[in-house]
């Protein structure tokens, strides 16, 4: 999920209780539960490399006790220098054990959303995703930030009429910002199941269904887009579970598997396309000709743009007219030969 309901999570964790314990434990858990997403520092080898290791071993039960045992050094380091003694003594097992758990919950939320994670990582590099969620969600948003501002302004207030300060202040706010969102995930867990088993007991292709998945809604847990595959096409549809609902076109929706043509299978054995196949789980891979791929030069004659997209996020970047996200390009030349890899308008070098 998106950097901000990893912080949220991370603060409600320390709040609903480990904050008693040791000193500095929502402060650990707050780092920690965003630590994981320091591999985005491979975005400066390329593109590519990016996509390569984003969420790997930061984001394994392996690399967890790394990323919480750096986050307690950090902490560490600041408790050594403001040279003053917190109110609750600094326990640093525990503070290890709480910054493992923050760690952990990032597997958690990324899992939840379609992109995936591998938890296995070295040993097994399989991508796993529930995609019962967008990558952002407005409601835990919603609900995180109300558990830590709510006890906030109430503390203002107390301290207005000079009530007594309370020591830990918002434990049960957050408490029912986390069940929210276990609660949250049963709900759209379940109206997914819902939406895939409506689309399984009916006829909406023309051929048999290989597979079928269903993707998520921004804000409506009722409503899911669906993707079908046969042997010769993909096929989408949007569902609402509510009235049973499913709104799919035999023609406008669809997407005819595009040909293996010899620039496709050069551009499959590139590094693109080795990586982005290992990540895609419903990929597209069409040889577009001499059209320009994004952030490229101009083709020369004979050249081929081959793009890779991932009908997971076939959508239009909020309504724009660009390329949908994650898409990629491999210009491939007359020869077969691998001319430039672009991601995002970016080359990888």
């Amino acid at each position: 999920m998106e950097p901000v309901t990893h912080f949220l999570t991370g603060a409600c964790l320390g709040r609903s209780g480990f904050n008693r314990k040791t000193a500095y434990a929502t402060l650990a858990m707050t780092l920690a539960a965003e630590a994981p997403d320091l591999d985005v520092l491979w975005g400066f080898r390329g593109p590519v490399a990016e996509l390569q290791h984003h969420r790997g071993w930061t984001h394994s039960f392996v690399g967890t006790a790394v990323v919480a045992l750096a986050t307690v050094a950090f902490v560490w380091l600041l408790h050594r220098w403001r040279r003053k003694d917190p109110v609750i003594p600094p326990r640093w097992g525990w503070l290890l054990f709480c910054a493992w758990i923050a760690a952990i919950s990032h597997i958690l939320l990324d899992y939840t959303v379609n992109y995936g994670v591998r938890p296995f990582f070295p040993w097994n590099e399989a991508w796993y995703a529930w995609s019962i969620v967008f990558i952002v969600d407005p409601w835990l948003l919603l609900a995180l930030t109300l558990a830590l501002v709510v006890p906030a302004i109430l503390g203002l207030a107390d301290r207005e009429i000079g009530a007594r300060k309370k020591r830990f202040r918002g434990r049960a706010w957050a408490v029912a910002a986390l069940v929210f969102m276990v609660l949250w995930w049963g709900l759209r867990n379940a109206e997914r199941d819902h939406a895939l088993a409506l689309i399984r007991t009916g006829s909406y292709a023309r051929e048999p269904l290989i597979r079928v998945a269903a993707e998520p809604n921004v804000t409506n847990p009722f409503r899911w887009r669906i993707l079908m595959e046969t042997r010769d096409y993909f096929q989408t549809a949007e569902v609402y579970t509510l009235g049973d609902v499913v709104n799919t076109d035999d023609y406008a929706d669809v997407i005819y598997k595009p040909p293996v043509t010899p620039a496709v299978a050069a551009a499959k054995q590139s590094y693109l396309g080795r990586v982005y196949l290992d990540w895609g789980k419903w990929p597209i891979v069409e040889d577009d000709g001499t059209i320009q791929a994004p952030g490229a030069d101009p083709p020369q004659p004979g050249w081929h743009a081959i793009e890779f997209q991932d009908l997971r996020f076939g959508y239009r970047t909020l309504g724009t007219g660009r390329a949908a996200p994650l898409s990629g390009w491999v210009v491939v030349g007359r020869g077969g030969e691998i001319e430039g890899m672009y991601m995002s308008g970016h080359e990888q070098r």
